[in-house]
């Protein structure tokens, strides 16, 4: 669906991201409906197609117009060619060839050579009237934003996270910071360590995530506080997320583990349709990570993964 603004290719922000729509990341959906609902003309750039079967309400909220670079270069070469043809005579093409082929020197990878090609792509085909470029996530989709910018002497700005933060190396890091205009990043640790890196660091900022509510339904009335003495009005924890380790349910299932005994507690790693307003969650606790922490014996319910109505 795309909104009339930019139909007429009147967007002034291309936001630029690495998958749209993606269940895992309503944050991202969140911001951009609240930046349409404020009245900024955007439209979304993806570096691929989306995998997942099912989105979020908050999707189709959305009206920019979105389009897909190449996933991969060898997809779509004539458009990869025509791209390089009408960026080679842009102002910027000099030193954005040279931003890349330092990067490749020190990063000899296909991957590198695939954002150089897919910010070719988003710099010849971005509408006249985009005045700026906002990438989310610091590593794969800020590196195809820093040299389409530099192609289109366009000022660029990034909002980082988690992974994006800690796995990049230090030298790509500290020049995209002292490339972009300003960047906002969403645990105060993340921007301890990307102030560290940072040739200005009054640039980067500090923005919690945030739910809009209003698209939320009420909340339950208030029910008393629970302890987790009694079996039929267990303590629910509720946990959402990927299967992966980076979530950090080991930990999640070790700390329950130190609970003192006796401990109803019910844990949930999804949120029932229609409360569903945030990650999709994958989580599977395994029996053997129930009974390797000595869990095996404790009152305890667990529901897995179910997928939103």
């Amino acid at each position: 669906m795309s909104s009339p603004i930019t139909e007429r290719g009147h967007a002034r922000v291309a936001v630029i991201l690495k998958g749209w729509p993606r269940l895992s990341e309503t944050f991202i959906a969140q911001e951009i409906a609240g930046l349409e609902a404020r009245g900024v003309a955007l439209e979304i750039w993806s570096l691929r197609r989306p995998t997942d079967k099912a989105h979020h309400p908050v999707h189709d909220r959305v009206t920019a117009r979105t389009v897909y670079l190449p996933e991969y270069l060898k997809d779509d070469p004539g458009r990869v060619l025509a791209a390089w043809r009408k960026a080679r005579l842009l102002p910027g093409y000099k030193a954005a060839r040279r931003k890349f082929l330092v990067d490749l020197r020190r990063d000899p990878t296909a991957n590198r050579v695939r954002r150089w090609g897919q910010a070719l792509v988003l710099a010849a085909e971005l509408p006249p009237s985009v005045e700026r470029l906002y990438a989310h996530f610091l590593h794969t989709p800020a590196s195809v934003t820093r040299y389409a910018a530099t192609l289109r002497e366009l000022p660029w700005s990034v909002s980082a996270h988690a992974k994006d933060i800690w796995t990049s190396e230090p030298w790509e890091v500290t020049e995209k910071l002292a490339d972009c205009s300003w960047l906002v990043t969403c645990t105060s640790i993340g921007l301890q360590r990307l102030r560290e890196l940072a040739p200005r660091p009054e640039l980067l900022k500090l923005v919690y995530h945030g739910l809009d509510f209003g698209h939320l339904p009420p909340p339950r009335s208030a029910r008393p506080r629970r302890d987790g003495s009694d079996a039929a009005d267990p303590v629910t924890i509720l946990s959402i997320g990927r299967k992966v380790e980076k979530k950090g349910y080991d930990d999640l299932l070790t700390a329950l583990a130190r609970l003192p005994p006796g401990v109803r507690i019910s844990r949930r790693a999804h949120l029932p349709p229609p409360i569903v307003a945030g990650l999709y969650s994958t989580f599977r606790a395994s029996s053997e990570s129930i009974s390797d922490r000595g869990m095996s014996n404790r009152p305890q319910s667990l529901i897995g993964f179910i997928r939103p109505a």
